[in-house]
């Protein structure tokens, strides 16, 4: 007789103190390669090869998404009292506040190297991130942060924000020109602008953030995503019509077809929006099921493990590498889905879901975490060239330890930095 494994003879791995501590040991060892690597003393962060050196010292090109989840990620860790996390957020500000904000123009530079800018588009995605960034660093007293959160809240409404549509527009040029004539709406920085503005919800108090999180989910979950039979639609034209057709050739933002991995970030973000909403939108727990439950049965490979990185329109897997990011928002899912929507499935979902983390992306060796394997579970590089960033698996290693009920800096605060 096979082993028992559901939650419901076992109880929850999260209740357990060990699998806390070991939850907290992958943490803290993502904070030591990060913290002690990933710095540039010229400004913004490095990227890193397997082993924690920069991949290019000396001309690397800093996305601003990178530094504004090193702000958010290293917030989090002095919030929980690490020694020299609040060093980094210092460092991760200066450059936003000082280098990548256009002072001409308004609103924040895409890309930057040593000498300037590099793409001086203005992109949701990117400034999703400094609302985050500035959100997160309020938490822990940051002088920067107040102004940086009344600056990018600025941008995004009379800027990015299309009230008919109730979701932002995607880029603009340096000026605020719509790149490519503006025919382009994507989900993923709508997305992430949701994850910020909740963010900014619980440090301001200002409910307003959280009325637009719930429009864009709205938009993009009730309305596209169950269209579709919950399956998250990534592109869009400008009036939000879904193309199926798209294709662009940077696969890393905006792959073709759907992302598994965006469908357990929505299963996460839903539930904790419904929470901080106070539970009044019926459609958001069935929705978060729904998407969920999906993304298992379609997008886990269920030979060797892992979440294949892109499906066709007809559910086939289409980009059959795994990426370490669709893992991390699935545990973190199970997680909501098991504190909010107990089921034996949730909890083995979270579990496989650990089981290959552990196996296969956390690099014993070196630190860190692959961000890439081939189908086979094989570290590689088709699309990242090494390890670039802390928030996605550092995330998925601390939103367990607490309760579903907000984001990890309004959890750790409400429970005084403690376990």
């Amino acid at each position: 007789m096979a082993p028992a494994t559901g939650n419901a003879v076992l109880g929850n791995w999260t209740t357990r103190t060990y699998h806390r501590g070991w939850l907290l040991t992958q943490a803290n060892g993502l904070f030591d390669f990060f913290q002690h690597n990933s710095v540039n003393p010229k400004g913004g962060f490095y990227d890193l090869d397997d082993e924690g050196g920069p991949l290019d010292a000396e001309g690397q090109v800093r996305g601003i998404h990178i530094a504004a989840r090193a702000v958010h990620c290293f917030s989090i860790g002095a919030l929980l009292g690490r020694p020299g996390a609040a060093d980094v957020v210092d460092h991760g500000m200066d450059y936003i506040w000082n280098h990548h904000r256009d002072q001409k123009n308004g609103g924040y530079f895409w890309s930057l190297n040593n000498d300037g800018p590099v793409d001086s588009n203005k992109q949701g995605y990117g400034h999703a991130f400094v609302l985050l960034a500035a959100s997160s660093a309020k938490t822990i007293g940051h002088p920067l942060a107040d102004g940086m959160l009344a600056d990018i809240t600025e941008i995004l409404n009379t800027k990015f924000w299309e009230a008919k549509h109730g979701a932002i527009a995607e880029e603009f040029t340096a000026d605020w020109q719509p790149l490519d004539g503006g025919a382009y709406r994507g989900q993923n920085s709508n997305m992430h602008l949701t994850e910020a503005l909740m963010a900014a919800f619980e440090a301001t108090g200002d409910r307003e953030y959280l009325t637009k999180a719930e429009s864009i989910a709205d938009l993009v979950i009730r309305r596209a995503a169950g269209s579709v039979d919950w399956r998250v639609a990534e592109h869009f034209d400008a009036e939000w019509n879904l193309d199926k057709t798209y294709y662009h050739p940077n696969e890393m933002f905006r792959p073709a077809g759907t992302t598994p991995g965006h469908w357990l970030e929505w299963a996460r973000l839903i539930l904790q929006l419904w929470a901080l909403g106070g539970k009044r939108i019926e459609w958001m727990p069935d929705a978060a099921k729904a998407l969920f439950a999906q993304s298992m049965a379609l997008g886990w490979d269920n030979d060797k493990g892992g979440f294949f990185y892109t499906l066709d329109w007809d559910d086939k897997p289409a980009k059959r590498n795994k990426l370490w990011w669709p893992a991390c928002e699935g545990a973190a899912a199970a997680h909501f889905l098991n504190e909010h929507l107990p089921s034996d499935f949730h909890e083995e979902s979270y579990r496989k879901i650990w089981n290959v983390i552990e196996r296969a992306f956390i690099d014993h060796k070196n630190g860190g975490w692959h961000e890439e394997l081939t189908e086979n579970l094989v570290p590689s590089h088709s699309l990242f060239p090494g390890k670039g960033d802390i928030y996605h698996a550092l995330q998925a290693c601390l939103i367990p330890l607490y309760p579903a009920t907000g984001s990890l800096t309004k959890g750790i605060t409400e429970a005084g930095g403690k376990l």
